[in-house]
């Protein structure tokens, strides 16, 4: 038998572009109800990953916290192959959130017209 309960938002793929506190909030409560969360990060981490207490390097405590529920990938987007694999993650998303400025989302090649060309349906949250 199975005693695993359906959660509201299973099945929900969600790229997670967010960093320091309230976006990665967010994202975790949406994958704390079933959402599949790629939390996306430049080489280097999110800066909140030095923030607080922490055990080991680079999972500090704040950061733990922001970010359970969720999956992570360092990809360059400044680098056409980084941004290539994000357009790739892309195509099957439901969701991207971001808390950037868009002109800094446009720079790398993210803005809603590009995002939106290679998955029509996506809901491009920021």
């Amino acid at each position: 038998m199975n005693t695993t309960l359906a959660r509201p938002l299973d099945g929900v793929k969600i790229v997670d572009f967010s960093n320091m506190l309230m976006a990665p909030y967010a994202t975790q409560i949406l994958g704390d109800m079933g959402a599949d969360v790629i939390k996306v990060e430049a080489p280097g981490g999110d800066p909140v990953r030095l923030v607080g207490p922490s055990r080991n390097q680079g999972m500090g405590a704040i950061f733990l916290n922001c970010n359970r529920s969720k999956r992570s990938i360092v990809l360059d987007v400044k680098h056409p192959d980084g941004l290539k694999a994000v357009m790739d993650l892309t195509k099957s998303a439901d969701a991207m959130v971001y808390n950037r400025r868009p002109q800094v989302m446009a720079r790398l090649g993210l803005s809603y017209e590009s995002v939106s060309a290679v998955n029509p349906r996506i809901i491009y949250a920021g």
